[in-house]
């Protein structure tokens, strides 16, 4: 097959699109607004019409798609997504191929994002990591052993959903206080009244009250994190996503609070460290999946 595919990254208000050549090349990028609501029908449509514009010469030969939320083992089938409208069990691999006429590989969008950072970014140094990214929701990716865990169906690695307050705000999971509830953008805005990158731009200007509250934040997410080290013990915590842009204000004071939660032989060695790719790990790890399945 051709060197050359797409990698797609599905967001609630951009979908952002990659034609890639094997060796991680991007060689031309767009980005379409997510029609709203975000049912699955006007997406897939929209991602479709988008395929079709960044391959007017018919040099792409396969598709890589990350999802906000989990998928089928086989990556056909969008299982699930708390943050988009109508999105369970969508077959939305079916869906594409038929309107691209292109093979169609499916995964979760921060798993997408890990796939990318493991190859070309933060992660090329570790067998075994976590990523985190930090947006409208908050998504996790896990590498053990060098490989992406997905757990038996596919659905494992749903970082942001774990329990941090049991009596805590409600989650569109189900859960009730669960991280994403506290670490992510809508987190922030409650909290603040402010935009991630106001409150960023409050503390590089010094702000005293900005400053407290992203070290206020690295606690919080600190503590949410604590629990993941003690089951995966990873070599590195990776953090991306937009309010990673802030990371040098809330970082030290997250690892602080892992250190004081977390004994030594679970944490020995740990890292914590910003993703490199920023808005491109996702088509990139998207991409790659391509290759590894279709190339099987």
């Amino acid at each position: 097959m051709s060197d050359r595919v797409i990698g797609i990254d599905l967001g609630g208000t951009a979908i952002k699109l990659g034609c890639f050549l094997e060796d991680g090349t991007c060689l031309k990028t767009i980005s379409i607004a997510t029609p709203q609501p975000a049912n699955p029908e006007p997406v897939v449509e929209a991602i479709a019409k988008g395929v079709e514009q960044l391959n007017l010469d018919r040099s792409c030969q396969a598709i890589g798609l990350g999802m906000p939320g989990p998928t089928d083992k086989a990556r056909r089938i969008a299982r699930k997504s708390i943050n988009l409208p109508g999105w369970d069990d969508v077959t939305v691999a079916d869906w594409l191929e038929a309107q691209t006429g292109l093979p169609t590989v499916l995964e979760n969008d921060a798993n997408c994002a890990a796939i990318g950072e493991a190859w070309l970014g933060a992660g090329r140094e570790f067998q075994d990591f976590i990523l985190l990214t930090l947006g409208t929701g908050v998504g996790g990716g896990v590498f053990l052993n060098g490989q992406l865990f997905t757990g038996r169906d596919g659905a494992a690695g749903e970082l942001g959903l774990i329990t941090l307050n049991p009596d805590g705000y409600a989650c569109r999971s189900g859960n009730q206080g669960s991280l994403e509830q506290y670490a992510s953008i809508r987190a922030i805005q409650r909290l603040t009244g402010k935009e991630p990158a106001e409150m960023g731009r409050l503390a590089k200007a010094g702000n005293s009250e900005a400053i407290s509250f992203w070290q206020d934040y690295g606690k919080t997410l600190g503590a949410g994190l604590a629990s993941l080290v003690y089951v995966l013990t990873p070599e590195a915590i990776i953090v991306g996503g937009g309010i990673s842009a802030s990371s040098r204000f809330f970082l030290p004071s997250t690892l602080e609070e892992i250190e004081q939660r977390v004994v030594e032989p679970s944490r020995i060695g740990l890292q914590l460290l910003t993703a490199k790719l920023g808005n491109q790990a996702g088509m990139l790890g998207a991409a790659k999946l391509v290759w590894e399945q279709i190339n099987k």
